[in-house]
């Protein structure tokens, strides 16, 4: 019988299918993110660990837990909250929890915040609400159409690919940026490349799929943000950190942007009070990912992961495939 801590609840029915495995299994009584002493405490002596993108796991965690860790299998897409090197160098695998689900819910997200900025919808809503209304008008609320803009796409894997798909449905002209150039793509999707700076410039809406590393880290930063296009849309539902929020505040209060649409945030769960009081901004809680069909499938890969290693099988979804010759058993 091997023990699992599972870091905090999560939703659907995989947990259930973990609790029931036969295995000592403890889920977290918190609904909320551990501390680092929390961790520790309860990861000790554990053969796995299910984590949450709040939970830091590194080399020294991973000691202080144990030579019995096997596994730490984070319930996320992102695991820029392990030290992956670190880890894997004690030959504890990692796993992560990509999937489809996930991809068509950040890349709807992602529309929903576009249109909802082209519209003014969270405005408007607020108008009405405060008892604004009096009646129709011509000149009240006035948005863009999405229809025949540019759009701009910073990372094209497979959420910005599924992105880039939707866009056929306004018409847009789609151009993306990444490491190297995907020609595949481009004739299946009708993408254009472009550097960076190009896009930047002559996109209506830029949206952000990238991971977040030391090359990402404030990659939107005062010097690109003041190469977009004058009155264009910033989107990132990707990482918070790829944007220096203060950076950003400064191109809104001019009005150099017309505005933005962040799920993420540098210091979260801490949002920049700058974004938080200005009216062509709108600021969603990390939920890009938050959709039923996408927490199922996220929990049972996470799980999947867990179960699998325990029995000595190859889970799916390892974030680095050299440490399973290496893994401790």
């Amino acid at each position: 019988m091997a023990k699992i801590f599972v870091t905090r609840k999560f939703p659907g029915s995989a947990l259930d299918r973990l609790l029931n495995s036969g295995n000592e299994v403890e889920v977290s009584a918190f609904d909320r993110p551990l501390t680092a002493e929390e961790l520790l405490e309860k990861g000790k002596g554990v053969d796995a660990l299910l984590t949450l993108l709040t939970d830091k796991i590194n080399g020294d965690v991973v000691d202080a837990i144990g030579p019995q860790l096997k596994v730490v299998s984070n319930y996320a897409v992102g695991f820029d909250n392990i030290n992956v090197e670190e880890v894997t160098q004690r030959g504890v695998l990692v796993a992560n929890t990509p999937c489809d689900e996930v991809n068509e819910a950040v890349a709807e997200h992602s529309w929903a915040l576009m249109l909802a900025l082209a519209r003014r919808v969270v405005e408007a809503d607020e108008s009405v609400k405060r008892g604004a209304y009096k009646g129709w008008e011509p000149n009240i609320f006035l948005g863009v159409n999405m229809a025949g803009k540019t759009l701009g796409i910073v990372g094209l894997g497979r959420i910005g690919i599924m992105v880039a798909e939707r866009a056929k449905g306004w018409n847009m002209r789609v151009l993306y940026n990444k490491r190297s150039r995907d020609e595949e793509a481009e004739k299946k999707f009708g993408v254009e490349y472009a550097d960076l700076d190009t896009l930047l410039a002559t996109s209506n809406v830029v949206t952000l799929h990238v991971p977040l590393s030391d090359e990402t880290f404030h990659l939107i930063n005062k010097d690109k943000l003041g190469k977009m296009m004058n009155g264009s849309f910033l989107i990132n539902t990707a990482r918070g950190p790829i944007v220096d929020e203060h950076d950003l505040a400064d191109a809104l209060r001019t009005g150099h942007l017309g505005g933005a649409g962040i799920d993420v945030f540098e210091t979260e769960p801490n949002v920049n009070p700058e974004l938080i009081g200005m009216e062509n901004v709108i600021l969603t809680p990390h939920i890009a990912s938050a959709t039923w069909e996408a927490r199922e499938k996220m929990g049972n890969l996470a799980v999947d992961a867990i179960l699998k290693t325990l029995n000595g099988e190859k889970p799916e979804n390892l974030v680095s495939e050299e440490v399973w010759e290496k893994r401790r058993k």
